[in-house]
């Protein structure tokens, strides 16, 4: 039996969710969007993965849509058919900004594309040193999917944005890090345990919190400062009911680190 395009391991309470498809660079196809969102909540509905890492095996993180099956498809479907099939396989996008645990994009190589749109959605993301990021969908004539427009425009600004689709400019890990698309760059040798070290500090964290953090940080993104403040003061009412909360404080009582549970 072949293996799975779409792995999902466990790791001290993280969630490892690999594209595994390395000969043609995980480029995503109908199978792989299709295993991708299912892997992505199974380690969203499972409470002992607290951290998601988001990465692609071999040589490449995500080298977006499969070309050659763009060329090779005759059966095209209606516009409608073709709008509800996007809407469904880019939900993975939403899943990873919205799930409520901290998710890591782990970039090795190229995340071009789709590709570069998964790594956006995620809420870090730590590239290797020979990592390349592109928009692409110029050069075959797309206009861009996966909410990387908004996400681009989010990350880098407006016309910084405008131009990386416009252009298709690749950019390499060290431009990619001074613009703010990626968090920290590391030599290659040294991506996984980086970033599983950021992963274990996150599972080891007061989940729950983190669950509110991102709510309030994505509603900041487009909500006004009075129902942001708003949402943080309901959000630190239910974070102050939690066993998470009150370890906390007896930790910084005590002078100990604390020993969050998630609960």
């Amino acid at each position: 039996m072949p293996e799975e395009v779409v792995l999902l391991d466990r790791e001290d309470g993280v969630g490892i969710v690999t594209l595994n498809r390395p000969d043609r660079l995980n480029a995503m196809n109908t199978e792989v969007g299709d295993l991708l969102r299912d892997r992505l909540n199974e380690a969203a509905a499972d409470r002992d993965v607290r951290c998601v890492v988001l990465t692609g095996a071999g040589r490449a993180f995500c080298a977006g849509g499969d070309v050659t099956r763009m060329v090779g498809d005759t059966a095209e479907p209606t516009f409608e058919e073709a709008v509800a099939q996007g809407d469904e396989r880019h939900g993975v996008v939403m899943l990873l900004h919205e799930m409520r645990k901290p998710v890591i994009a782990m970039v090795n190589g190229a995340a071009a594309g789709a590709g570069l749109s998964l790594a956006m959605g995620c809420d870090l993301r730590i590239a290797g040193a020979g990592a390349r990021f592109t928009t692409a969908f110029m050069r075959i004539g797309y206009s861009g999917d996966y909410g990387g427009t908004w996400l681009l425009t989010q990350l880098v600004g407006t016309a910084r944005a405008r131009e990386l689709y416009f252009t298709a400019e690749i950019l390499g890990a060290d431009e990619a890090l001074k613009i703010g698309l990626v968090n920290r760059v590391v030599p290659d040798e040294e991506l996984r345990e980086a970033t599983m070290t950021l992963a274990r500090q996150l599972a080891s964290g007061p989940s729950v919190a983190y669950g509110y953090m991102k709510d309030n940080l994505n509603l900041s993104q487009y909500a006004r400062l009075p129902d942001v403040v708003r949402a943080e003061t309901r959000a630190q009412r239910r974070t102050g009911d939690t066993e998470d909360h009150k370890e906390g404080a007896r930790a910084f009582v005590e002078k100990r680190p604390p020993v969050f549970r998630g609960r």
